[in-house]
């Protein structure tokens, strides 16, 4: 049990039975603000503008996040000088900074701070386990220095470099996650997730997982997947999803990224509020508890999820202060027509339009269906030359 007056932990909170909201996709949020590069998608704006991830991280809890955490998603130092990026932070510097804002806005309502480390350009470069170990090792001193609650190993494709990551994050002690971006049919490697997350478990992973990559409905699907292979193993964990907010029938094995629309022209995917509160109940009904979500999830979203489950949680979020169930403010609205709109059928059968005439409903993705150790994943320091970019047009 938790000390008086102290936060419950993650562990003691599943265990319980208790459904956690996670926060949504800093990533892709900041970028759209302006405060993030698309390409190397690296997180100094924690350190670099640390107002807009506050302003994020408090919009999160405000959705009804029991999570936040910290902004270091390709945080380390083999990532932030790839490809010809300016390094003008350190890993160091940006994961301190992003462990402080985490704690701050956590510490304003019932959150705790989680830790995230992602894959690695050491690993794509087929460098040693020991010195991909090393790059997870530089970042969880800060972590533990820091004392965040618990720690998450996410965005993997390889299910070997996130058992390294697993294994490294364990040493400290603190509650670990894992979630490997991966669909159906398993890791880059072919690797199902049934399996993947037998191994996760036996790494050391008490909470297994998606994130990423995926829309819901597939990440739903493949944790399911996850959940069959721990059982049947005999082992025990906590499971958790953090999707899209795409929608992403038509993707491959490589998820979203090999969609001819990433990163610039994915909006026309974009998930309603709806779409969120479906998958809020499917991923609860699958045994999901850890609900939360990644690239393209703004806070409304992550409100969406709090609203649905609000039975379940005993409440609902501060920001449905301004939200009515299932359209209920609407009823205030000047227009008669739109005041009908004031209910729950309305929008549960709604079929949204596009509004783009002649618009395929999906695409192809590019399907370069290549991995780890591949000529064209070896990565650079120096900046991608125009040559090189001319042999991929």
């Amino acid at each position: 049990m938790a000390p008086a007056g102290a936060k419950k932990g993650i562990l003691e909170r599943l265990d319980a039975g208790e459904v956690v909201i996670g926060d949504g996709g800093f990533v892709f949020a900041l970028e759209k603000r302006g405060y993030v590069k698309a390409g190397p998608w690296t997180p100094e704006a924690a350190a670099e503008h640390p107002e807009a991830v506050r302003q994020l991280h408090r919009e999160f809890l405000r959705a009804g996040s029991n999570v936040m955490q910290t902004f270091t998603f390709y945080a380390s130092d083999d990532k932030l000088e790839n490809r010809g990026h300016t390094q003008r932070f350190t890993g160091q510097q940006i994961n301190e900074a992003a462990c402080d804002l985490a704690r701050e806005v956590a510490s304003e309502g019932d959150a705790l701070v989680a830790g995230g480390v992602s894959q690695t350009p050491s690993y794509l470069s087929c460098k040693s386990e020991d010195d991909v170990k090393t790059i997870f090792k530089k970042q969880i001193d800060v972590f533990v220095q820091k004392d965040v609650d618990f720690l998450i190993a996410e965005y993997f494709e390889h299910v070997e470099e996130a058992e390294w990551a697993v294994q490294v994050l364990k040493t400290t002690g603190k509650p670990v996650a894992a979630t490997l971006c991966i669909g159906p049919e398993g890791d880059l490697n072919g690797v199902s997730p049934g399996d993947c997350a037998v191994r996760l478990v036996k790494a050391g992973a008490q909470i297994v997982g998606i994130n990423c990559h995926f829309d819901p409905e597939t990440c739903v699907k493949t944790v399911k997947m996850m959940k069959e292979g721990v059982e049947k193993a005999g082992l025990k964990a906590h499971y958790m999803s953090q999707p899209l907010a795409y929608h992403t029938p038509d993707c491959n094995r490589q998820g979203f990224i090999d969609l001819p629309e990433f990163p610039f022209s994915l909006e026309p995917r974009i998930l309603t509020r709806w779409d969120m509160q479906k998958y809020a109940r499917e991923a609860y009904n699958a045994g999901i508890r850890y609900i939360g979500g990644c690239c393209g999830f703004e806070p409304y979203h992550i409100r969406a999820l709090a609203e649905e489950l609000a039975p379940e949680r005993g409440f609902l979020p501060a920001g449905s202060e301004k939200h009515g169930t299932w359209g209920s403010g609407l009823d205030m609205h000047t227009k008669p027509w739109v005041r009908a709109r004031a209910r729950r059928d309305y929008w549960e059968k709604l079929k949204p339009a596009s509004g783009r005439p002649f618009c395929p409903s999906m695409s192809v993705p590019d399907g370069w269906g290549i991995t780890k150790g591949h000529a064209d994943l070896m990565q650079q320091k120096e900046a991608t030359s125009q040559d090189q970019l001319k042999s991929k047009c």
